[in-house]
């Protein structure tokens, strides 16, 4: 069994000033050796320095797989934004983590509730990697971790979540914030200061044509103790199928699990439709399952196909998402959206 590569992922200088504008921005990156099928795409502003983790893999001819580790492993160790030890707890203070991770050949590792662990993606890897199970939770996933050569973080808040933190103790009500992931920095939203779901997903396609993702999430903001939402669940926040394509979803996770959703989009990929038309039908079996309270929610898919097509689509506006192409520009893109 292939032992896990290491990369060394870090962001240029100046990604927050660039994400901050709504429009489509472009990106110089390192240029190709050769032509390829080279695709990163990645969920929220934050994709914007992820991607050039994963590029780094990609663009010096490295499987996808090792790109959407390393591209996610960017924010996971960020202080700055709100995927990783440095979001908002749940409601006893507690940070855990959730991730997934796919590959080519419907290989898949994913853990959930794992708590002081920096690089839980990497712990989903091994999970795949040396594991019988597809999934480990809780404490059986940090002692697996540890074993495994992790260590074990402090059990303290980042400066931000712990204000937010004690400013969501003064009422402890709990309401999903539409869009609050859309930033690189923690917002307080209407109801205590909950940045409620936080996540970021990835998908790549390497110069041999492989697709593999990648989804990491601290989780909705002052969630219940045990909660758990799609992000580590493959086949509802993740799914890969190499024939087809990929996809991943962001957003409302609870509405997400209710379709199976990135598993239904690559479904209807299957049937012909392209990536964008898939993640729009996705979007539109949710909004018809909620009915008035779509507007309470917001849920977004992105997906690639085998032939390194990609598109978008959210249930209401803002929804952001990153794309590196073999054009040698990265994009920051806004997707499409269905409530008006």
């Amino acid at each position: 069994m292939p032992t896990r590569r290491k990369f060394l992922a870090s962001s240029a200088a100046g990604l927050a000033a660039l994400a901050a504008s709504p429009s489509v921005k472009a990106l110089s990156l390192p240029p190709l050796p050769v032509a390829s099928k080279l695709l990163v795409i990645s969920t929220w502003d934050t994709g914007l320095s992820a991607n050039l983790g994963a590029w780094k893999v990609l663009s010096q001819g490295g499987r996808a797989l090792d790109a959407v580790e390393a591209g996610v492993m960017v924010t996971e160790a960020s202080q700055n934004c709100c995927v990783g030890l440095g979001g908002n707890p749940d409601r006893e203070g507690i940070v855990t983590l959730d991730a997934c991770i796919m590959d080519e050949q419907f290989n898949c590792g994913s853990v959930a509730a794992l708590e002081r662990i920096k690089h839980p993606i990497s712990v989903a890897r091994r999970v795949m990697e040396r594991t019988p199970h597809v999934m480990l939770v809780g404490e059986g996933a940090q002692q697996f971790a540890v074993a495994q050569g992790f260590p074990l973080e402090p059990q303290k808040l980042s400066p931000d979540a712990e204000k937010a933190y004690r400013e969501w103790l003064k009422t402890s009500q709990y309401k999903p914030v539409v869009n609050i992931e859309n930033s690189g920095n923690r917002k307080t939203g209407p109801v205590g200061g909950a940045n409620n779901h936080d996540t970021i997903a990835m998908l790549a396609q390497d110069a041999q044509g492989r697709l593999s993702g990648s989804c990491t999430t601290s989780g909705m903001g002052f969630k219940m103790r045990g909660r758990l939402g799609d992000s580590p669940l493959i086949g509802s926040g993740l799914f890969v199928d190499n024939a087809v394509g990929a996809a991943a979803a962001t957003g409302q996770g609870e509405d997400v699990i209710r379709i199976a959703g990135a598993h239904t989009v690559v479904e209807l990929m299957r049937q012909g439709m392209s990536p964008k038309v898939a993640c729009k039908a996705a979007v539109e079996r949710i909004a018809k399952i909620k009915g008035d309270k779509a507007r309470d929610i917001q849920v977004c898919f992105i997906a690639v196909n085998a032939q390194g097509q990609h598109g978008a689509f959210a249930l209401q506006k803002g929804f952001t998402y990153a794309v590196c192409d073999a054009s040698n520009q990265q994009q920051l893109i806004q997707a499409d959206y269905l409530l008006k």
